[in-house]
């Protein structure tokens, strides 16, 4: 089975500066969390870009949907920022056989506490066992790209409504 990765950028690749007191993204940590993980699948990883994502534009979306389809293999993981990450699953709308899961975390990938690794393997798991359609795994949860939300104030994800419907 190969899983094909795309990286964005976001919160999950951010590394602090202390000379710059900031956050910025850095290279792509998701090599290292699936050597970590010993994982027992075939993978490519395609850095796409490293950007926060409140900077992507709608042309970086369409530049994440082209490489979605040109992609090996009908299995995708795209490591995203939070704060747009529902912004570009829906963009991801109407590719026909492919499972895609977005995925990133709510602090850095290289702090120790971060929730990165549980939702990138959260991801690998929904990218395997889902039909094909758009995804975010967050929170512990798997989301239906166009049934979900960031509540920004909570600070996580959530369904737009009952689950259940």
């Amino acid at each position: 089975m190969l899983i094909t990765f795309i990286t964005t950028g976001g919160t999950i690749d951010k590394v602090y500066f202390d000379a710059k007191s900031a956050y910025e993204v850095g290279e792509t940590v998701i090599e290292h969390v699936l050597r970590q993980g010993e994982v027992g699948f075939d993978y490519r990883i395609t850095p796409l870009m490293r950007k926060d994502s409140l900077d992507l534009t709608e042309r970086d979306r369409l530049r994440i949907r082209q490489a979605v389809e040109t992609v090996e293999g009908d299995r995708v993981v795209i490591t995203h920022g939070t704060d747009t990450m529902v912004d570009t699953a829906r963009s991801l709308a109407g590719l026909s056989g492919k499972v895609i899961v977005l995925t990133g975390s709510l602090s850095p990938a290289r702090f120790q506490g971060s929730d990165a690794d549980f939702n990138i393997g959260l991801a690998v798991a929904a990218v395997q066992s889902l039909p094909a359609g758009v995804y975010i795994a967050m929170n512990g949860l798997i989301f239906d790209a166009h049934k979900v939300r960031k509540n920004r104030e909570a600070n996580r994800f959530e369904y737009l409504s009952d689950p259940s419907n």
